[in-house]
């Protein structure tokens, strides 16, 4: 039975599984920062406040997480990704994947000087994760983010994307549109302007299919 309790249980349990607090996980989906404090649960008068379904569908899209996997979490069964299970991948730094010799022309990565980073397993076995550097991916995108990327994932549009020119620039933009000759890309931070990149200056494009703050 769907009830008040058990819909902000279950946001409580999604932004726990992807390591969010409930206002990072807010954050993250671009809402205010207090949508989700125990305060706005309630109204004045006491009777139950519900997250708006255009909420829900935000912290769904942030996370990458499958309407499948909340509506588990809103009925209370046994999560079909277990929280506790952990996975070590690649880690570097948006400048450092810059300068190049880190991947290799498909996007992968190769070479020496990666750390790794522990990450609950949402992550195939050839993804790898990047550290945000610097405000230009705000607000989504904070200095210190870490997000995991997919190489070879199919892309569409609305999709966020880590992008690698020929000139060394590594980007975190939405995929507006690609097509055989270039790459549209729209600025998460509104301070940046959007690209379209000729497809001859792209190295590789590579899915964000995980962020953790």
């Amino acid at each position: 039975m769907l009830s008040h309790d058990r819909v902000w249980a279950a946001i409580d349990a999604l932004a726990e599984r992807y390591s969010l607090s409930a206002s990072g996980l807010a954050r993250r989906a671009g809402l205010d920062s207090t949508a989700f404090n125990k305060s706005k649960r309630l109204s004045s008068d006491g009777r139950p406040r519900w997250p708006s379904t255009e909420s829900l569908a935000k912290i769904i899209e942030a996370t990458g997480a499958s309407l499948e996997e909340f509506t588990v979490l809103v009925e209370g069964r046994a999560s079909p990704v277990a929280p506790q299970s952990r996975m070590a991948v690649p880690l570097l730094g948006f400048a450092q994947a810059g300068a190049g010799g880190f991947f290799d022309d498909a996007g992968y990565p190769s070479g020496q000087g990666w750390d790794l980073v522990e990450l609950p397993a949402r992550a195939a076995e050839t993804s790898y994760a990047l550290k945000v550097q610097g405000d230009s991916m705000l607000p989504l995108y904070r200095n210190g983010d870490v997000l995991i990327v997919e190489p070879g994932a199919p892309t569409r549009k609305g999709d966020r994307v880590v992008v690698k020119t020929a000139a060394g620039e590594v980007m975190a933009k939405v995929l507006e549109r690609q097509t055989a000759k270039s790459i549209v890309l729209v600025s998460l931070n509104p301070a940046h302007p959007d690209r379209d990149i000729p497809m001859r200056d792209v190295e590789w494009v590579a899915r964000i299919v995980w962020a953790s703050q």
